[in-house]
């Protein structure tokens, strides 16, 4: 090839990136997901920034995700809480958060001295279940569950609240069953609570925000993911308005793609609970 043809060649590259870099980014979007469907994040490489851009603090996924995009890895609760999870499954599941650098994995009380072990040296957290899932245990027995996680190497404590003392007007004994998991914390730990709100009426779900609130809880969540449904928008928008700005939010079960993510996130959710997480985030990848 002649230098003159090259010279051409390099000027038409050249203008042609000037030409793409001086387009509004909103643009090129809107070119992309013209025919956005929800599920669309295998073609569309915004939906993560949007979600940061939010303000997500974190994201939940499960065992089998692959490499995720810069940035993003410490956003994720690498989380695997089913009754049957095996040693190689905990074991894979703290392999696959050590290597991306997740915040966190999240798994049941049995398995919190292994994983803290396999953990240790790495910047990843291990976050445990209290109370897990019906919320019905004593005080006692939570504060004692959650004082012996720490002590094996949890760090976040995602603890259940007595659903049928709040459903019976006992919000005094919710205090205290709440207050038992937080006194039980330690500095630098984290105590999420659980509310279960597919079991609640709206009024009982304000009521345990405003209790996890004055029981001094770092975070309201609203489902186990075991009972009879999952988040909802509606709920988030409930839950932000009583917690205030100064309490996590989150968003657990029913989030199966990036449509309901980003939707939970715009409703005021700063982190993400889902089975679907491997999906999301490959999905998040293309």
């Amino acid at each position: 090839m002649e230098a003159a043809e090259i010279d051409r060649l390099v000027k038409s590259i050249t203008d042609e990136l000037e030409a793409r870099l001086k387009k509004p980014v909103r643009l090129e979007r809107d070119q992309v997901c013209s025919d956005c469907t929800g599920t669309c994040a295998r073609r569309c490489a915004f939906k993560l920034d949007d979600f940061l851009g939010a303000g997500v603090a974190r994201l939940s996924g499960a065992p089998g995700l692959g490499k995720t995009p810069k940035g993003t890895a410490g956003l994720i609760d690498h989380t695997l809480l089913k009754a049957d999870a095996t040693a190689p499954e905990i074991d894979r599941l703290v392999a696959e958060a050590a290597e991306h650098g997740f915040a966190s994995v999240c798994v049941n009380p049995a398995w919190v001295a292994r994983c803290a072990q396999r953990l240790g040296g790495t910047p990843v957290k291990t976050c445990t279940v209290i109370g897990f899932p019906l919320g019905a245990n004593r005080p006692a027995t939570k504060h004692t569950e959650a004082r012996i996680a720490q002590e094996e190497g949890a760090t976040e404590l995602d603890m259940v609240l007595a659903v049928g003392l709040l459903k019976s007007g006992q919000d005094d004994r919710v205090l205290e069953d709440i207050a038992a998991v937080v006194d039980a914390r330690r500095a630098g730990s984290l105590v999420k609570v659980i509310l279960e709100t597919c079991l609640l009426t709206d009024e009982e779900k304000k009521r345990a925000c405003r209790l996890a609130v004055k029981a001094g809880a770092d975070y309201v969540k609203t489902s186990t993911g075991f009972s009879t449904g999952g988040a909802t928008v509606q709920d988030i928008v409930l839950m932000r308005a009583e917690v205030g700005p100064s309490l996590g939010v989150k968003a657990s079960g029913g989030v199966k793609d990036l449509r309901t993510l980003e939707e939970m996130v715009k409703a005021g959710a700063t982190r993400i609970g889902a089975s679907a997480g491997v999906k999301i985030v490959k999905e998040s990848q293309a």
